[in-house]
């Protein structure tokens, strides 16, 4: 469990490197380039014709620094999920398998779990720290102990459940970063209408250009970061269903291929 552990904050290190490393370059590349095209081309046209109506440029959206702060935690975000999506495929793929072999009409007795869970320890050490290898093991290794299959029963069913709320507790960084976007979003907001009242003296002599510009800052961070919020929290909750799936057919599975078939002396 520590190597898992460390294995996945050194992951989660790398993906935020690398969010920061390609936004940014995306941003210094190409967005804020043809940002500042597109708004001395809207300001040209407004000053040689007054009816004139900028149309909203996807550059001028995006192009502040909440907005990009926004897409690196998206990224980010988009990493983390997918280790874990990727982490709980593998250990779905174990439910295919047949990890402890008893034969159809076998009855596992007491006697028999250390056979059994030679089975189990024989896997290799990627496999055997997954969840279903560690609860059939602990589930034998009780059996023999307790000689007891209500225990078993009990003991496995606290075992997946820990198992379940450690996959949720494990979460909460994703869930922080779902709310620390449209916080980021907030601040643009603030320093957006911040920066347009204090343009508001040349608004007064009939040069709303500033204020407008800053109103737009407010407006587009606030929009950006709530669009990427709700496809964020999309994206949550499907994680944590598939991970809530695991748990139960991991139980399932103890149960119809192991405990079911236990009797006791």
């Amino acid at each position: 469990m520590k190597s898992s552990f460390s294995t996945e904050f050194v992951f989660q290190l790398f993906a935020l490197i690398v969010a920061i490393i390609f936004v940014h370059a995306l941003y210094v590349g190409i967005i804020r380039p043809n940002a500042a095209v597109v708004l001395e081309e809207q300001t040209f046209l407004m000053a040689e014709d007054s009816s004139y109506v900028p149309e909203r440029s996807g550059f001028v959206i995006v192009k502040d620094f909440e907005q990009e702060a926004c897409f690196i935690l998206m990224l980010w975000a988009f990493g983390i999920m997918g280790y874990k999506a990727w982490s709980a495929r593998g250990e779905r793929d174990l439910l295919s398998l047949d990890l402890v072999s008893i034969a159809e009409g076998v009855r596992v007795l007491p006697d028999d779990s250390r056979e059994y869970a030679r089975q189990l320890q024989g896997l290799p050490d990627a496999q055997r720290a997954l969840l279903l290898p560690r609860a059939l093991l602990a589930a034998l290794q009780r059996f023999g102990a307790t000689r007891n299959v209500q225990d078993v029963a009990s003991s496995t069913h606290t075992l997946v459940t820990s198992e379940g709320e450690r996959l949720e507790s494990e979460l909460s960084m994703i869930r922080y970063i779902a709310w620390a976007i449209p916080s980021i979003g907030f601040i643009g907001t603030v320093r957006g209408i911040g920066a347009a009242l204090g343009l508001a003296h040349q608004a007064i002599d009939g040069d709303i250009s500033g204020v407008t510009q800053n109103l737009g800052i407010a407006f587009n961070s606030t929009f950006i970061a709530l669009l990427i919020s709700i496809f964020l929290m999309f994206l949550v909750h499907q994680l944590q269903l598939l991970q809530e799936r695991l748990v139960f057919d991991a139980e399932v599975y103890i149960d119809q291929h192991l405990i079911t078939r236990m009797q006791a002396d």
